[in-house]
């Protein structure tokens, strides 16, 4: 099963093959967080962003609280 490992790691063929096909090419004047030249990152605006990191911020301040009471750090 492993015989031919290293030398299908060395070919790369496969990975060269795929990876053409599911990229398109680049014209190296388009951004490269976004495409179609707008301001978008992960296809979110700004403010579909903030709200993200903040309930992020929010579950681990959450998280952090739930924390210290069991271990008996704070009380109350």
């Amino acid at each position: 099963m492993f015989d031919n490992l290293r030398d299908d790691a060395a070919s790369n063929q496969f990975y060269e093959e795929e990876q053409s096909a599911s990229l398109p090419p680049a014209t190296g004047s388009e951004p490269f967080f976004a495409p179609n030249g707008s301001k978008r990152i992960l296809g979110m605006t700004g403010v579909q962003r903030f709200v993200i990191a903040f309930m992020f911020f929010m579950a681990v301040c959450l998280i952090g609280g739930m924390a210290l009471l069991v271990t008996g750090k704070i009380g109350f």
